[in-house]
């Protein structure tokens, strides 16, 4: 018996089937599809915008720390440019004329928008005739022709003193009086609501009509339906506005500047931040200076959008 055993062991194991060879795995390289490559192909434009878009800012951050006038080799300063932002007085004239003007110019112009979006939504008739009337001012109003217009028609002679000068009013000077000058900028501001206000409008054309007669047949009045659906359902529409609101009026320019002539008066009523750093950079060619003012702006507003994000949890809500 003991004798077969391993003969046994050795007849199985020469009549086992052999193991199959180790498999050794090759990378193959991925080839490019057609459609990967017509990808990177519309990406192209994108990458060429980039680089006029980073190497200016680049070149930006460097001269933040020089003192440059476009005429000579930058000399570097390091922070004396930030340094003397604190101690020029016209950075806090112009940031108090900036944020004034956003102060009420943002607020009154989404009021506005929506006042009218919710007219609009009515169902009222030629309701794309009204959309377009109402939307191209904000296509134009912050040009330079209509700047210049606005200037005459509130002119101390222009057709508002005039008009009020029939109910034997004294029309002030709109222009030339530091007191009206920037009342009139927000006025043009307001002017513009168009393009919130079609925005507003698509975001109402969103809400479910059955929200509004569930809440009529609980007896909620208008005021409560907005308060309760409009409202809530709207915010996400109302913080898009509001950041782009923010962000434009904090960038404001060619208002002042052709307002002013470019001086930014009368008195500095109107010396946004933005026409103090082209006054800097362009017209005494403090390059270095303006760069840092451009900077400090850059994370004004960030600073600003950051707060509106985190803050944005409180009073935005989306429907899923």
């Amino acid at each position: 018996m003991s004798a077969v055993a391993p003969a046994i062991a050795r007849t199985a194991e020469e009549t086992a089937p052999a193991a199959p060879p180790a498999r050794t795995r090759t990378r193959t390289p991925r080839r490019l599809d057609d459609d990967g490559l017509a990808g990177y192909l519309f990406l192209v434009p994108w990458f060429i915008g980039m680089l006029f878009t980073v190497i200016p800012f680049g070149v930006s951050l460097y001269l933040a720390f020089t003192d440059y006038n476009l005429l000579q080799v930058p000399n570097f300063t390091g922070f004396e440019n930030f340094i003397r932002l604190f101690e020029d007085p016209k950075i806090v004239t112009s940031a108090r004329v900036t944020l004034l003007y956003t102060v009420f110019a943002v607020p009154l112009g989404l009021l506005a928008a929506l006042g009218v979006a919710m007219l609009l939504n009515r169902g009222v008739r030629g309701l794309p005739i009204y959309r377009s009337v109402f939307y191209l001012p904000s296509l134009i109003g912050g040009s330079v022709a209509v700047v210049m217009l606005w200037r005459a028609i509130f002119g101390y002679e222009g057709i508002v003193n005039k008009a009020l000068a029939v109910f034997g009013i004294e029309g002030p000077g709109w222009v030339t009086d530091p007191d009206w000058s920037m009342v009139t900028l927000i006025t043009l501001s307001i002017w513009g609501f168009g393009g919130s206000m079609v925005i507003f409008l698509a975001g109402l054309r969103q809400i479910p009509r059955s929200y509004y007669e569930a809440a009529s047949i609980d007896g909620a009045g208008a005021w409560r339906q907005f308060r309760s659906i409009t409202a809530p359902l709207l915010s996400p529409v109302v913080f898009f506005n509001l950041v782009l609101g923010l962000i434009g009026s904090l960038q404001v320019f060619t208002q002042g500047y052709v307002f002013s002539g470019g001086s930014g008066g009368p008195a500095d009523s109107t010396l946004f931040y933005n026409l103090y750093l082209y006054q800097q950079g362009f017209q005494r060619f403090d390059m270095g200076y303006a760069s840092a003012m451009a900077w400090v702006m850059f994370v004004v507003i960030a600073a600003f959008t950051a707060l509106n994000f985190l803050v944005s949890k409180y009073w935005v809500f989306y429907d899923d």
